[in-house]
């Protein structure tokens, strides 16, 4: 679950949840960069090739396309802020790689 706390022109920030063992798909942006930090819970982050875990107050910056996603390894909810940026921030720029919820090669929400 998302909700979107602010925009503008250029950026757009989100409030993001993901249930204790659940991950969102792997994908990618074309057209922005996206900085994360942890506020409750913890995180395994994929960035490219890299795997890295964000607890509360961490942070991971992820540019344009560059595969991420974020999986939640523990019990307890994780929240974090996504700060987007870039010329374009519409859902519809998003490419799934792979997906628990089969979205897969959607380019879609």
């Amino acid at each position: 679950m998302y909700e979107v706390l602010a925009e503008g022109p250029g950026y757009k920030v989100k409030r993001i949840e993901v249930k204790a063992g659940h991950r969102l798909s792997l994908q990618m942006h074309e057209n922005r960069a996206e900085h994360w930090v942890v506020v409750a819970g913890e995180a395994l982050v994929t960035v490219g090739e890299q795997e890295i875990t964000r607890r509360a107050n961490e942070d991971v910056v992820i540019p344009p396309r560059t595969r991420h996603r974020v999986f939640n390894p523990g019990s307890q909810l994780l929240v974090f802020i996504e700060v987007q940026c870039g010329s374009y921030l519409g859902e519809d720029d998003i490419v799934r790689f792979e997906d628990d919820y089969n979205r897969a090669g959607s380019r879609s929400a």
